[in-house]
């Protein structure tokens, strides 16, 4: 038998086996190529879900921070602590009432785990100056709160993905005197006499500049208006070119901004003259309304009324000082003291009460406002600070030892009621305030204030500030005046010549160092006799200043209209012959430490800092 081998057998097979192998390489790539392209997809997939979750908690935390920050600057912080502790801020998450497509989603508290809730949490308070773009500005013992929250897809297809947000914001406390010029109606400089401004000027209204063919306005520093800027015909001058900025005699050296958002208080911007009124019966001290009112600021309140029994006045005295985080006017125990038919000693049942510095039978007229004799109630204040230290219900009270001092009287006469008097407040032989560990001191009153003479030029009887700019050599405490009016009564004022020519009354020159918060007549019109006066006429004046300086380094703020002392200004030769004005801002009021006492404050709501926390956390910045 013959045999024959096919020679390429073994080669086919070979070859099979190869196709074999190519076949089961493939496959594994094919299933690594399917598997890598379904894991990219996963992670793709992870990745969009995650950055859609982190845009849902971002928008949880930005809609707590919007209502945080309406409340803040509607009725400022304490609305937020009453907020914090009735209406959880934690429940402001996005929802399907908002759209449907919230649904999607299911929100909760990073540090309680809880469902449908956000997380809000106090984490302390700042002083300290704010960010870059708010030059020479700080914020004064201002709440940081934290806000976070986590999110999950409610139907997911990639299980485990949690959006997360967390972000720091900083409720702004901004003193009102960091604004060299603050209006919050129209602010004019028309007609203004020489002025150079070393400070932010704001308007939430209108700024009229301009200035008489004789004199300069030069704003060193960044100028604001919620409304327009302008040079429009006031007091009887028409000569300006209302659109050619060019015509206006006025300098911006920083820039000025129009449509400028609003600059709130921590009170109705409709009625910003509550600030000084006294709280009408039943309103709580610590409401929102309650704690920016200087009656409940104040740590010595003074009331002058008619006395029931007739005669001479009565006098109600309150001592009060803050407890518990509460303002003054919540002490649950203070000194009250109530004197009907007050003479020059005062006696109750309870025991004899002397106030040297107090005066009520002063008068004199006051020809702007037609007034042939008004109601004074007077306050000595070197009396005033001496009698703090020496009178032993005072130091009781203020218990300096513990970090009790007394840093604002409020004043409220009374006595008008039913008369055709005009009640007002005078403050004499102020040059020395009552000093307070350096803490300063504010007189605020709903009355019209006169000041009579050097103000807050020493702090020791032998070393004076009365030079422009000069509060910074530390002869001066922060100091501030909150009033219906503002009306300045040289050293030489005389109350026997009040009635006569203001060409009897001859001024001589003096200091003024103290903020000044008060209300203006506005302008009705554009002659001379529907003018507001202007900026440099808001300190009202009553004598002959000819040849005689005024220096003010001051901080001006209107916050109102005034609502007692409302005749409108005349222009000078009525009544009055205006100082050289030697104005400034004083700039000690950048610094926190020489904030005056009860000065308002702007309220900033600022978002402070941002960060990504892992789920279920939040981080520390």
């Amino acid at each position: 038998m013959k045999i024959t081998f096919n020679k390429n057998r073994p080669k086919q097979g070979f070859i099979l086996l190869l196709v074999i192998m190519l076949a089961a390489f493939s496959i594994i790539i094919l299933a690594g190529v399917m598997n890598r392209t379904a894991t990219v997809s996963l992670l793709n997939l992870r990745s969009t879900q995650l950055n859609t979750l982190d845009s849902a908690a971002e928008a949880a935390v930005e809609k707590v921070y919007a209502r945080m920050a309406y409340d803040f600057q509607q009725y400022g912080p304490g609305q937020v602590t009453n907020y914090m502790a009735t209406v959880p801020y934690s429940s402001l998450f996005p929802s399907a009432s908002d759209n449907a497509y919230w649904s999607n989603f299911t929100f909760s508290d990073p540090v309680s785990g809880a469902a449908g809730a956000v997380y809000v949490g106090y984490v302390t308070n700042y002083t300290g100056p704010l960010p870059s773009q708010f030059t020479n500005q700080f914020a004064y013992n201002s709440p940081i709160y934290r806000i976070a929250c986590n999110v999950v897809n409610t139907n997911t297809l990639v299980p485990g993905v949690i959006g997360t947000a967390q972000e720091d914001i900083l409720l702004a406390l901004v003193p009102i005197t960091t604004y060299a010029i603050f209006y919050n109606g129209d602010l004019e400089f028309s007609d203004c006499a020489p002025m150079l401004v070393n400070g932010r000027v704001h308007s939430n209204s209108n700024i009229a500049v301009g200035a008489a063919s004789s004199s300069s306005l030069t704003f060193n520093d960044k100028v604001t208006a919620v409304g327009s800027l302008s040079a429009p015909a006031r007091a009887g001058y028409s000569f300006w070119t209302v659109l050619d900025p060019t015509t206006w005699l006025t300098t911006f050296n920083s820039g000025y901004v129009t449509n400028n958002p609003v600059v709130s208080i921590a009170i109705s911007m409709t009625n910003t003259h509550s600030i000084i009124d006294i709280p009408p019966v039943g309103e709580q001290v610590m409401s929102s309304q309650g704690q920016v009112r200087l009656y409940n600021q104040a740590h010595m309140v003074l009331m002058v009324t008619n006395s029931p029994l007739g005669g001479s006045p009565e006098v109600i005295l309150r001592m009060q000082t803050a407890y518990n985080g509460n303002l003054p006017g919540a002490d649950t125990s203070p000194i009250l003291k109530v004197m009907t038919n007050a003479t020059e000693v005062y006696l109750d049942t309870n025991s004899l009460i002397q106030l040297p510095w107090l005066s009520l039978t002063n008068t004199f007229a006051d020809q702007r406002q037609n007034q042939a004799s008004q109601f004074i109630t007077q306050i000595d204040m070197a009396q005033l600070g001496s009698w703090f230290s020496t009178n032993s219900l005072a130091i009781g009270k203020f218990n300096s030892t513990n970090g009790l001092f007394p840093t604002i009287l409020y004043v409220a006469d009374q006595r008008n009621l039913g008369t055709n008097k005009q009640s007002a407040v005078r403050l004499v032989n102020g040059a020395k305030l009552p000093r307070n560990n350096g803490l300063g001191f504010t007189v605020a009153t709903q009355n019209p204030i006169y000041v009579l003479g050097d103000y807050n030029t020493t702090v020791n009887g032998s070393t004076f500030s009365s030079g422009l700019g000069s509060t910074t050599n530390g002869s001066s405490s922060p100091a501030a005046i909150l009033s219906d009016a503002i009306t300045i009564l040289s050293p030489s004022w005389s109350d026997a010549a009040s009635a006569a020519s203001y060409t009897t009354r001859n001024a001589s020159s003096m200091t003024f160092n103290a903020a000044i918060v008060t209300g203006n007549v506005p302008s009705t019109g554009t002659s001379s006799t529907t003018f507001s006066g202007g900026v440099h006429n808001l300190t009202r004046f009553l004598e002959d200043w000819t040849g005689d300086t005024l220096t003010l380094n001051t901080s001006i703020v209107v916050l109102y209209t005034s609502k007692i002392a409302t005749n409108q200004f005349q222009m000078p030769g009525a009544y009055y012959k205006p100082p050289t004005r030697n104005w400034g801002f004083d700039q000690t009021y950048y610094s926190p430490n020489k904030q005056p006492p009860g000065v308002p404050c702007a309220l900033v709501p600022i978002r402070f800092n941002w960060n990504k926390p892992p789920p279920g956390m939040v981080v520390n910045n």
